[in-house]
């Protein structure tokens, strides 16, 4: 009889499997690794998860929990876009550096390797945020705040490919390198990369010049 995990050690499986998925990708990827790393053995974590695809996936919810959280706090306590912006810039930049392996594995996830997860990854990952930075972009036009009028859904696209290198930036190495050629010292100051990070967002959207965050 195997004795029941608790959340922080379900917890802790899930987090050295995102390390193992990260560094070594999903095909050379071992539960057995896994395991150990977490001081259980492979039995006790296929009680929990019926086959190391359906482990995988778990992973990847883990991982996009956070994600959630940011969305809903920059959406629901935010006054209109440009709060909403301003929230979600802040907030990526500094989980990105605290939770770095989140973002790794989702540069994994997008590198072509896991073709036979495609669809549902992109389902799981990328859905909910296509549709509230659609609605919110929508809304923001309907009020005036943005005077780009393209169709809301592909300003939301490039809203997020923005979004989305940013964070690869803070979290995996070569695109830390690359930040560095670009912006030199000005890595290291998260305040000042957050402002003009914003300024281009705003810009882009057609936010008129009076209503941009200084």
């Amino acid at each position: 009889m195997y004795k029941k995990l608790d959340e922080n050690t379900i917890d802790l499986i899930l987090e050295n499997g995102i390390s193992e998925f990260v560094e070594k990708g999903y095909g050379k990827a071992a539960m057995s690794n896994i395991a150990k790393r977490s001081g259980v053995s492979v039995g006790v974590i296929y009680k929990y998860f019926d086959d190391k695809s359906a482990f995988f996936m778990r992973c990847v919810d883990h991982s996009l929990e956070l994600l959630d959280r940011v969305l809903s706090e920059a959406v629901g306590d935010a006054e209109d876009i440009r709060d909403c912006v301003g929230r979600l810039v802040h907030a990526l930049i500094k989980n990105s550096r605290e939770h770095d392996s989140y973002n790794a594995m989702y540069h994994e996830i997008t590198s072509g390797g896991y073709g036979e997860f495609a669809a549902e990854l992109a389902e799981r990952i990328e859905r909910r945020s296509a549709e509230i930075y659609r609605n919110v972009i929508l809304q923001a036009q309907e009020k005036g705040i943005v005077k780009n009028d393209d169709d809301p859904g592909v300003l939301a696209f490039f809203f997020d490919n923005l979004l989305m290198m940013m964070q690869f930036s803070y979290s995996c190495d070569y695109y830390r390198e690359r930040m560095k050629i670009f912006c030199g010292d000005a890595e290291h100051d998260d305040e000042a990369m957050e402002k003009i990070m914003i300024r281009f967002i705003e810009a882009a959207l057609g936010v008129t010049e009076e209503k941009r965050i200084r």
